[in-house]
């Protein structure tokens, strides 16, 4: 997939903490250690990690739902893995991506340092896909299990994406790999980590019996939905959800939160806060990949919307332009009111106009990651529809642009996370961009074709 649609509203371990762990501590405020008095009482802290090319910014609805239920704010961390698109091998040192080594060194050092800020014995580590993998891979070889109290994965290709050996053979996806035989040699969970493992029945684009998922739907993966599952662990089926849904959705959060604290969560319901304050990272695509890299320079205007046209009301509500550590806030939001996050790149090539629904709780990981140069498209501008913490499938999922069906949606397992749809140009209009009964009113931009307007929807 080309990195114009990958756009999302996100010895030297520990120089990456440091860059990639800082800012998320100072947003949260964490105390520099809690008194003793204190730490035998408190929750133990959890550690979300993200997948194959995403960001820390897709675990808000879960971060918010463990808030909700009176988890403490400063005992839960979101990590952004650096270059997090998987290297072709576990030994490849490729532009832009990343080795499990990579990955299990970041984790390690991050690991560490909330182990200092808060105070605790061990925390938790909860990660999607291959995040899963990295948890995995850094508990039993990093030294991880003398640290790590409970582990869970949420549709992480445990058994591999495939398992065939005409097929990138020694790719960490691939269940015949050299690296996922060792991974899962003689145990595949380690002793003294309790271990959760959430899968699909049916509907995992990346656990299927084909390749639907991997671009190749008449041919025999080699693998089938228990791909996820781990021997020794307990392992729950989630029904209906996709490969996302599984890790980041509400029937996701609800066995996470039971798993970790032993009782049921008293609410599934995100609950606002008075005022959200907000911050996050600004990073891009560069040669053709996504990065978790901080990008210094890129100017950020958070404008106030009319929610039923879209339009701006008023003056900016916020302006800032990005430090090294790629930081855009902190922005004090009022979490009923609808907001456009504009953001311009430093070599002005690109402005990201971004729509979200209204921020109900505070959030550190408000993460922006700026795509490549807009392509045009004659007299047309575009509109994108993203779900970056779920895929679109026509049998379970309404797509509109004004009321139209979004096109380039299949029906079956879901795969896709987002749609385009064009508009003439002659002047700036108002699209109703509209997901399962949810809906983002926009506007576009077609003075500059630098602009592209993006519709980011919440839902899980």
């Amino acid at each position: 997939m080309s990195y114009f649609f990958r756009v999302v509203i996100a010895a030297s371990a520990c120089f990456l903490a440091d860059q990639l762990f800082a800012p998320r501590l100072a947003a949260q405020r964490v105390p520099r250690r809690a008194p003793a008095a204190n730490r035998a009482a408190a929750p133990i802290p959890v550690i979300f990690v993200h997948g194959n090319g995403d960001h820390a910014g897709l675990w808000d609805n879960t971060i918010w739902r463990f808030e909700s239920n009176g988890y403490p704010r400063n005992r839960l961390f979101a990590i952004d893995l650096p270059q997090p698109t998987a290297s072709s091998t576990p030994s490849a040192r490729e532009v832009n991506r990343s080795t499990p080594e990579d990955q299990a060194a970041a984790l390690a050092a991050f690991v560490t340092r909330v182990l200092l800020r808060t105070g605790a014995s061990k925390v938790a580590l909860v990660g999607s896909s291959r995040g899963g993998l990295t948890i995995r891979y850094y508990v039993r070889f990093g030294g991880g299990a003398a640290h790590v109290s409970h582990v869970i994965t949420g549709g992480t290709p445990n058994h591999g994406v495939m398992a065939l050996t005409t097929m990138q053979p020694e790719s960490e996806f691939n269940g015949l790999s050299p690296f996922l035989r060792a991974l899962n040699k003689g145990r595949e969970v380690e002793p003294g980590v309790h271990t959760l493992a959430l899968r699909s029945d049916l509907f995992d684009k990346y656990a299927q019996p084909t390749g639907v998922g991997l671009g190749a739907p008449t041919r025999n993966s080699g693998i089938d939905e228990r791909s996820p599952a781990l021997r020794g662990a307990r392992n729950i089926v989630l029904p209906g959800t996709d490969h996302r849904e599984v890790a980041f959705g509400a029937a996701a959060f609800r066995e996470q939160y039971r798993f970790l604290t032993g009782r049921p969560a008293a609410t599934m319901a995100i609950l606002p806060e008075s005022v959200s304050v907000l911050d996050g990272m600004i990073s891009a695509n560069t040669a053709g990949q996504p990065t978790n890299t901080p990008l210094a320079g890129a100017i950020v205007t958070v404008h106030v919307l009319n929610a039923a046209t879209g339009e701006r009301v008023g003056a900016p509500a916020h302006r800032a332009v990005t430090r090294d550590d790629g930081r855009w806030g902190p922005f004090r939001a009022t979490p009923t009111t609808t907001y456009e996050f504009e953001v311009v790149a430093p070599d002005s090539s690109v402005i990201l106009h971004v729509y979200r629904a209204p921020f109900p709780r505070s959030s550190a990981v408000v993460n922006v990651r700026l795509p490549a140069p807009v392509a045009s498209r004659g007299d047309s501008v575009s509109v994108l529809i993203t779900r970056p913490r779920g895929f679109f499938s026509a049998d379970r999922d309404s797509v509109q642009f004004d009321g139209a069906p979004a096109r380039g949606i299949g029906r079956g397992v879901p795969i896709v996370d987002r749609t385009v749809a064009w508009f003439p140009a002659a002047a700036p209009r108002t699209v109703r961009a509209r997901v399962n009964g949810a809906t983002l009113v926009v506007r576009t931009h077609p003075d500059d074709r630098r602009r592209l307007v993006l519709a980011e929807f919440q839902q899980d």
